[in-house]
């Protein structure tokens, strides 16, 4: 029997669904949408199982004020008629991405009240992003408390780290609390993993750094599948520049905010995640489309420190490796981002990565110019696919 499982991604700004009918061995994609610009401009868009667009609405301004606000949104949707006629059938199932699962989950689990308050006591951990995921999966337990609910941890993917990795500095007290390098977009690596095995199982089999570039960003050392380090450590704030992230900073930075501006534990978490990072450093936008538009020389200040720092963890990512047998670019500025892909080959052409404008231009998987030695490649993620392939089986459905 076809059981319907839907999927939710919900973001600082934005949330991402599909719904997949699981039958047999396989899961057949029926609708995937998104509503974006939650807080400022909402729109909700929808496409059907072979990605034709069914909806493409702009909402007003003040229908989406918070995520919770857009969650409703979302909710009434799938419930609504069309949703029933284009899913084919009542959800089953419903499987949640969550950012942070500590050092408590290291894999997907089903959510009741004692894994409920788990995650939420988690939330200081992950201030952007918990309380984000935790509103849909409160949602659905009041519009249908029967459904079972999965959560599947973006941490869980880098919980194989080894101690020296997973180590921080700092005494022996704090990381039996819990304060060590955790690694985030752990489902989207998963599904990187996977699907290099099915496109080059050879080089799933190496020495792979993906680079998922979004709005958050972070790098991933894979050998044989599995993630060996990553640039996100403690919070989401570690690692390379993000939108509004800064990526990792001098802890004296933060010291001499308390000191001589006078911020408070408060006033340097909004700082820190939220002006910060490609908006902070441009003053104009945490959007690399925008920043490559403008004629502004912070624009391309905050362009080159981007580069900059990718280059310089791919390079160190590359000597805990050993070696490096492939570059992989994912999520939507590395899906997208044609120039930002080239100019960190560019950067990287002493790991012997090449690259073919051509082949860059035509967002082709395999993106080198060589016939041999380390590759770059593009490789579109699927976060929402790896959510329903977890609720599949930790359901037995």
């Amino acid at each position: 029997m076809t059981k319907i499982l839907l999927a939710i991604n919900a973001g600082s700004s934005s949330i991402k669904f599909q719904a997949f009918a699981a039958s047999g061995d396989s899961l057949q994609r029926r609708v995937s949408g998104l509503l974006e610009g939650i807080g400022s401009q909402p729109r909700l868009l929808v496409k059907d199982g072979v990605g034709a667009t069914l909806r493409n609405d702009n909402l007003s301004h003040t229908a989406a004020p918070s995520v919770e606000a857009g969650e409703a949104i979302v909710g009434d949707w799938l419930q609504s008629e069309e949703a029933a006629g284009l899913i084919g059938g009542p959800i089953s199932a419903i499987g949640h991405r969550v950012v942070h699962g500590g050092a408590d989950f290291s894999n997907a689990v089903q959510i009741d009240n004692a894994v409920l308050a788990r995650i939420t006591a988690l939330t200081h951990l992950a201030p952007l992003h918990q309380p984000k995921n935790l509103a849909p999966i409160l949602a659905w337990r009041q519009r249908r408390p029967d459904l079972p609910q999965i959560a599947c941890f973006d941490t869980a993917f880098h919980r194989g780290h080894s101690e020296v990795a997973e180590r921080f500095a700092i005494p022996e007290a704090l990381y039996q609390e819990g304060v060590r390098r955790y690694g985030f977009h752990g489902i989207s690596y998963e599904y990187i993993a996977e699907k290099l095995n099915e496109l080059a199982p050879t080089i799933a089999k190496g020495r792979v750094i993906v680079a998922h570039l979004g709005n958050g960003c972070s790098l991933c050392a894979m050998k044989d599948g599995r993630s060996i380090d990553s640039t996100m450590g403690f919070t989401a704030l570690d690692g390379i520049p993000m939108g509004t992230r800064p990526g990792a900073i001098d802890p004296g930075v933060v010291l001499y905010l308390m000191r001589e501006k006078g911020m408070d534990a408060a006033a340097i978490e909004k700082f820190l995640y939220h002006q910060c990072g490609l908006k902070g450093l441009s003053g104009i936008s945490n959007d690399v489309r925008v920043l490559e538009a403008s004629a502004d020389p912070q624009a391309r200040l905050a362009l080159d420190h981007f580069v900059y720092r990718i280059a310089k963890e791919i390079g160190a990512l590359a000597a805990v490796l050993g070696g490096l047998d492939a570059l992989v670019f994912t999520a939507g500025i590395g899906e997208n981002g044609a120039d930002l892909r080239a100019r960190i080959v560019a950067a990287s052409s002493w790991l012997g990565l090449t690259l073919d404008p051509a082949a860059n231009a035509a967002r082709q998987t395999d993106l080198s110019a060589a016939k041999t030695g380390p590759r770059a490649l593009m490789v579109p993620t699927d976060e929402e696919w790896m959510i329903a392939r977890h609720t599949r089986r930790l359901l037995g459905l």
